[in-house]
């Protein structure tokens, strides 16, 4: 395995604005320039620029021209890489200015990176060590570096190893990752640092993090605003995690007789949180609607009367009768505190309306106190609405995939957020770049059903443009909010972008369409040719379950990344569970994107097989890229040293028979 090297300038402060990620796409585009003509001038970055996806709708290429022609007289003046970046600069700046705001900040909330302003909030980082000296103090190997103090750099310097995040990940969503993945003794080389960060950032991805522009390269660095802002996204994870009908049924409570409980069920975590806060402030006659965790909370008094709803025995009416915005901000704590709720948020905080410091804290109310009553008729009613373990697994899969995209759109709930055909156009654009045609596409809200149904229409089309099996399927299908039907499309798709991205890989050479084939053959020869006995017949081969083919294919990419000592024989469930856990991680660890469960493999769910084979092989050819061997002819000479597959032996992986919902749903019409 190479070992990664990132984009370095000599200027540390010109180096300390970009993200690794931003400085590799522009380095990128700086060298397509120069290839083309030889050099690189002022008078070639109005036109570079303008394509970029930063200053998309922001400027067009003549307004670039005169802003750079504010700094660089000469349009023909020979530039080199720091200059491009400074030039860049320059021309953000303009229009952080000319959108009036800053493009940064350091959020719960789902961000892009920033390049421009990394100001670090300490009240914001003082919470999060606050909670992250609680919740990891008694860590086997964190303690020895617990307590952490919050007005020094000590939490930036302990991330740098990756241990900290892979941690605080399975304190949010337990059994994320595999602890025997993690690299824990007292001094890693850089290797092992960036195993630490590939496997944090992957499992990130996987529990719902956006870590779009965040390389290993800046987890390794420490970069501050980037350490805080992921740190920010799990803790917010971990939070939330009980605002919805499956955790806490007892929600259901919130919906009045004239709703729907799949509007609830489409709302995410903070607005769920708004609307359980909203509903004990009507119930004790406060009039004013809260809609948002900043100016609305910045008196208090919804603090106040939210608290003496929730524990009228800590109540008092001096913290309503308080005139001083700050004072009654310190009797909300004083109070809160007897409910074990202050960790997060501090007098000031809650006066200058910190959005995230806000979310926290009403979330620690929540899991403390919610105030819920059981309502039997409308439990059951609720019960009934949950989806089996499957659909639920797979709907968790996409919805997490969907997000690691990039896209404009946050996606909650993938059954509800799809019906408006937005997002998936937004997918669809994503993956294959032009295929949508967004004059005809109707963006949110959208009020009128039609104009849904065109949406979602567009959807049906694009995929039957990408050769999706779509027989007897319309866009109302997906507005009725059929979930057979969307998972089959989202699993069409999933696979879809996976083929491609191989078929990239091998188009300096090779023309020809991956198959399911393709995959199942490079696997076997890959680890018939590390010389282990293991094979797999079939996606569908029940001897997955054990979970030695993957672990032996895991091995064959890159021989040091598994520890065979405490891999089991995965002859009992129990093994099979452990196994299929440290595969999982495994593969994250070394940089596969990955968002199946463990019960995924336990079970041999055929889709997620092929996902998680193709991510292996895709990784191992990207590898093999980058050490300049022919990725195409080293590939077509791996799948040829394989078994020949028979077409039976990948059939649960074609489009027909892998969208078997769709299948199925023709004889249902």
């Amino acid at each position: 395995m190479s070992s990664y090297v990132g984009v370095l300038v000599s200027d540390p402060w010109l180096q300390s604005q970009f993200t690794q990620v931003e400085l590799r796409t522009l380095k990128s585009k700086f060298i397509s320039i120069r290839t083309q003509s030889g050099h690189v001038t002022i008078g070639d970055l109005p036109p570079a620029f303008a394509k970029l996806k930063a200053f998309n709708g922001t400027f067009e290429e003549e307004e670039i021209k005169t802003v750079l022609g504010e700094t660089y007289k000469d349009s023909e003046e020979e530039i080199e890489f720091e200059t491009f970046l400074r030039a860049f600069l320059s021309v953000q700046a303009r229009g952080i200015e000319k959108s009036g705001g800053s493009k940064h900040s350091s959020s719960f909330l789902k961000t892009s990176t920033t390049t421009v302003r990394h100001a670090i909030n300490e009240s914001e980082k003082a919470s999060y060590v606050a909670h992250i000296n609680s919740y990891l103090a008694e860590d086997p190997f964190l303690k020895n570096f617990l307590p952490i103090d919050p007005t020094t750099n000590a939490l930036f310097d302990l991330a740098t190893d990756g241990v900290l995040l892979c941690k605080l990940i399975n304190v949010a969503v337990p059994g994320t990752i595999d602890e025997r993945a993690i690299n824990t003794k007292k001094d890693l080389n850089l290797w092992e640092r960036n195993e630490n960060h590939t496997l944090g950032l992957n499992s990130a991805k996987a529990i719902g993090c956006t870590v779009v522009n965040i390389g290993t390269q800046d987890m390794v660095e420490g970069r501050p605003h980037l350490v805080l802002g992921l740190i920010s996204q799990i803790i917010k994870i971990q939070l939330l995690a009980d605002l919805n009908l499956r955790k806490t049924p007892q929600l259901v409570e919130l919906i009045d007789d004239s709703e729907d409980v799949e509007e609830l069920m489409g709302l995410g975590p903070e607005k769920v949180l708004l609307k359980w806060m909203n509903f004990h402030l009507k119930k004790v006659g406060y009039e004013k609607q809260v809609t948002n965790f900043s100016s609305d909370l910045k008196d208090g008094e919804a603090y106040a009367h939210l608290l003496n709803a929730l524990a009228p025995e800590h109540s008092t009416l001096s913290t309503l009768e308080t005139k001083d915005p700050t004072e009654r901000a310190k009797m909300v704590l004083e109070q809160a505190e007897k409910l074990d709720c202050k960790r997060y948020i501090s007098p000031k905080d809650i006066v200058e309306g910190s959005t995230n410091l806000n979310i926290a804290f009403v979330a620690q109310i929540f899991q403390h106190r919610n105030g819920l009553t059981v309502d039997i008729q409308k439990m059951s009613f609720a019960e009934m609405m949950t989806d089996d373990a499957q659909t639920s697994r797979e709907e968790r899969c996409f919805r997490l995939w969907i997000n690691s995209l990039g896209i404009a759109t946050y996606v909650n709930n993938v059954f509800e957020d799809v019906r408006n055909g937005w997002v998936l156009l937004e997918v669809l654009d994503k993956v294959s770049p032009g295929s949508v045609n967004w004059k005809l596409a109707n963006k949110p809200p959208i009020k009128m059903p039609f104009k849904k149904v065109e949406n979602c229409n567009q959807v049906i089309q694009v995929g039957k443009d990408l050769s999706f099996s779509l027989v007897n399927v319309a866009g109302n299908d997906f507005v009725q909010g059929n979930k057979k039907l969307i998972l089959a499309f989202l699993w069409q798709l999933m696979r879809f972008t996976m083929l491609q991205l191989l078929k990239n890989l091998r188009s300096c050479s090779q023309h020809k369409e991956i198959t399911d084939a393709d995959i199942l053959n490079w696997a076997n020869g890959k680890v018939k040719k590390a010389g282990r006995s293991s094979q797999m017949e079939s996606f569908k081969d029940k001897n997955l379950s054990s979970g030695i083919f993957f672990l032996d294919l895991l091995s064959a990419v890159e021989p040091r990344v598994v520890n065979w000592s405490i891999v089991t024989s995965g002859e009992s469930d129990d093994d099979k569970r452990l196994n299929a856990n440290y595969i999982i991680s495994v593969a994250r660890k070394l940089g596969c994107s990955i968002f199946l469960l463990p019960e995924d493999i336990f079970e041999v769910n055929q889709k997620m097989m092929l996902i998680l084979t193709a991510s292996i092989m895709y990784w191992s050819l990207q590898q093999q890229g980058e050490d300049g061997e022919s990725t195409a002819s080293e590939a077509g000479a791996e799948v040829a040293d394989g078994a020949e597959v028979s077409d039976s032996a990948v059939d649960s992986a074609a489009p027909s028979e892998m969208g078997s919902p769709i299948a199925g749903a023709e004889g249902e019409k």
